[in-house]
């Protein structure tokens, strides 16, 4: 069984918003197209926008998804254990697609179906927080019936419900998710325990980088200013990106990256950085020495989560894919594979029968403390989103 992707293949960045200083100015233009869209004209409502579940009559369902984010046989990557065993067990055919490679490009692929309520032809897509909670304000996804998922009513971490843009946990299920925090590479330099330590610390000047997704640099430094990311004002937000410029301009931070920073932590051109725990634990696999911390000021929690569109014909189908994704068994041969934040309580015990070092690393299970320090960052509406966002591409160099 293959247990998880080599350390350094490439993982494309589900978080990230560009790709580079040359993406900053397509993001800006994007933005504004994000604004447009959320008109009247753009809303939908369950009255206006009716959709049929035929999932009685059409055994099928249409699942789009990140590449890399699902288990695979080990020897024959066509194959996918835990999908083919669904649908043995339902009956339910399922194509599955690996169509979403960023946020914004696939938003501006369905856009105007949605917002025209027009099918988009998939049943199941996979969103992170902050885009699942724009289609969620825009009107644009099917509301689940709980009934139909009763895994997913036992078994969702307690950190994960009752989110702002999804309190009653009906609209967006959690697929994986994971941190934000910080990583170092021992073999260069020592421990770097705070945020404050990552942007002043003079021995790792020109040898740090920070994350290009506003919500996770911003969020830890909001942290660690004792703001909470989770409930910030406008103020806040300007005196964290205050501390982030002087960083910048004075040469502390190197650049601001997506996933591409791993390679560079593994190797040691970077001493360390703002990472995604998933990344670090595929890195600290074959190296030790990188290490990965969660800053006593907290750590930032995200999800890619799993939405029915409206118009889509097999609602019913869709919900029996996630309830099966939280039985425990299936949800740690899932875990095993992708290697990031296991939703599903009761996983780990399962895990444990499955790959006992897996089991015990925090950065799959985390425990409780842990998860008491994780804060998911704050909803915001357009208004908010395109200031903050260009607030922070001014400081990144965009």
């Amino acid at each position: 069984m293959r247990d998880r992707p080599h350390p350094l293949s490439p993982r494309l960045p589900r978080r990230t918003l560009l790709r580079g200083v040359a993406g900053s100015a397509a993001l800006l233009v994007t933005g504004s197209l994000l604004g447009a869209c959320g008109t009247k004209g753009a809303r939908q409502t369950e009255a206006s926008c009716v959709s049929e579940d035929l999932s009685g009559t059409e055994k099928t369902l249409v699942f789009s998804n990140w590449p890399q984010y699902l288990d695979v046989a080990e020897g024959d990557e066509s194959r996918r254990p835990t999908l083919e065993a669904f649908q043995r067990r339902s009956g339910i055919q399922v194509s599955y697609t690996e169509d979403i490679n960023d946020n914004n490009e696939f938003f501006g692929k369905i856009r105007n179906q949605l917002a025209a309520c027009q099918p988009i032809d998939r049943d199941i897509i996979v969103l992170s927080d902050w885009m699942a909670a724009r289609v969620i304000d825009l009107g644009w996804v099917q509301r689940l019936d709980a009934g139909r998922l009763p895994n997913v009513g036992r078994n969702l971490l307690t950190s994960l419900r009752g989110r702002s843009y999804d309190p009653d946990n009906v609209l967006a299920i959690p697929w994986q998710s994971g941190l934000a925090g910080l990583a170092y590479n021992g073999r260069v330099t020592g421990e770097v325990r705070t945020v404050e330590e990552l942007l002043t610390r003079p021995d790792l000047k020109g040898r740090v980088t920070a994350l290009a997704e506003m919500r996770d640099t911003m969020g830890l430094l909001l942290a660690a200013g004792g703001h909470d990311p989770a409930n910030f004002t406008p103020a806040q937000f300007d005196e964290a990106l205050e501390k982030l410029r002087r960083a910048v301009e004075s040469g502390q931070i190197r650049r601001f990256t997506g996933n591409d920073y791993a390679a560079e932590l593994a190797r040691g051109d970077i001493a360390a950085c703002v990472a995604w725990s998933g990344d670090v634990i595929q890195l600290a696999a074959e190296d030790q020495r990188v290490r990965f911390v969660a800053p006593d000021s907290g750590v930032m929690l995200y999800s890619d989560n799993m939405l029915v569109p409206n118009r889509a014909t097999h609602r019913g189908n869709a919900e029996a894919l996630m309830d099966y994704y939280y039985e425990p068994a299936v949800a740690a041969q899932l875990a095993a594979y992708v290697n990031y934040i296991c939703p599903v309580q009761g996983a780990q015990a399962e895990m444990e029968k499955l790959d006992p070092a897996l089991a015990t690393n925090p950065l799959i299970f985390p425990d409780p403390a842990l998860l008491a320090r994780s804060k998911v960052f704050m909803a915001l509406d357009e208004t908010r989103e395109r200031e903050y966002e260009s607030k922070f591409q001014q400081v990144v160099g965009g």
